[in-house]
């Protein structure tokens, strides 16, 4: 079982959001502060747990996500992010440097250093193959033969599809995708939509583990992706789809069911999994490519950030560096002496008798 985690700022423009995207009214804005996902794949099926936080003046908003087959949609499990973020975690450890830098005296004084750091029907180009109410959300699961008909449904039920993204899902339409649309809508009636929204839970069936980021090339600001990978295996992304190269931050293997991570075990079946966690980052969005896919690593090296708090070296309070020139001082007064010392106890050495001849006859 894989389970991946994503974490990011996806501001501006609100339709650019991870593995999906987010469609407003013309006269709302909402944008996505922070998307959470967890996606796992058992070889045939893939699931993918997903958790919007959201802050905006629209009453309501839609949530598209291209899936490569029929899904199902229900309620996830927001502890499963919370024990994922614990895992991955990075070590905090205190080190210790012996010459003085900028912050320390005599250079600029004392400083702490605080603030650093399923088939459509013939006829139809839009079949709505499921609808349901899962709390704050109307699921309607649909599929379609062109993106002209999706943007001509979701203008039917109140939103607009923006030009750039109709053209961005036409690769799925091309792959024969089929879409989740999601109504997002706060509870109580007149609100408006924002804050964290409770996770949503998606499985379909798939040959490989993907995650869809294609839509992720309509942001028009850099996009950071945090990815978190639970397998047999340590993971890696086959290529980096038109972001900078990735980069583990965390890979090791976890026992759930010892730690106790309740949620997690509840994916992975009370086994042990191997979590890889992988940092991305996109300072040119529009340069996306593709989708993400995941493969299994030729050896499962253990790893784990370790983030270090640098120390100036003091022995009793005192920089320790200080006793370097103290230590020499006392050294040139020590030789100094030693050698006074020893002149003082050199015996004394007659000078030699001078020799004197006879006096001549």
């Amino acid at each position: 079982m894989l389970v991946s985690l994503q974490l990011g700022s996806l501001i501006a423009p609100a339709y650019a959001c991870g593995c999906g995207a987010m469609v407003v009214n013309r006269d709302s804005r909402v944008e996505v502060a922070r998307e959470t996902s967890a996606v796992g794949w058992d070889g045939s099926t893939e699931q993918i747990v997903m958790q919007l936080s959201v802050r905006g003046n629209a009453p309501d908003a839609a949530w598209i996500m291209p899936v490569p087959h029929r899904a199902t949609v229900e309620l996830g499990d927001a502890a499963l992010f919370t024990e994922l973020r614990a895992i991955t975690a990075p070590v905090h450890e205190e080190r210790h440097y012996f010459w003085p830098r900028d912050e320390d005296w005599p250079f600029r004084g004392s400083d702490d250093g605080a603030g650093d750091r399923a088939a459509p029907g013939a006829a139809a180009p839009v079949d709505v193959v499921g609808r349901e109410r899962l709390g704050p959300f109307d699921v309607a699961r649909l599929t379609a033969t062109d993106p002209e008909a999706l943007e001509g449904w979701l203008e039917e039920n109140g939103f607009e599809l923006p030009d750039r993204l109709a053209t961005a899902l036409r690769p799925y339409v091309e792959q024969k995708w089929e879409y989740v649309a999601v109504r997002l809508a706060p509870e109580e009636r007149g609100a408006l939509l924002s804050g964290t929204l409770e996770p949503l839970r998606l499985r379909f069936a798939s040959d490989r583990l993907v995650y869809p980021m294609r839509l992720s090339e309509l942001a028009s600001t850099p996009q950071t992706l945090d990815l978190y990978v639970l397998a047999d295996h340590r993971m890696e992304p086959r290529g980096a789809i038109g972001g900078r190269p990735p980069k583990v931050a965390y890979a090791g293997r976890v026992d759930p069911a010892k730690e106790p991570y309740e949620a997690l075990a509840a994916v992975t079946g009370d086994k042990p999994v191997f979590v890889t966690a992988i940092d991305q980052y996109f300072p040119s969005p529009e340069r996306i490519d593709g989708d993400h896919e995941l493969r299994a690593t030729a050896e499962d090296t253990p790893y784990r950030t370790v983030v270090y708090r640098d120390t100036l070296l003091t022995w009793g309070g005192m920089p320790v560096w200080l006793l370097v020139p103290l230590g020499g001082a006392v050294a040139v007064v020590v030789a100094l002496l030693l050698v006074a010392r020893a002149r003082r106890r050199r015996p004394v050495v007659p000078p030699p008798p001078v020799f004197t001849p006879p006096p001549l006859r």
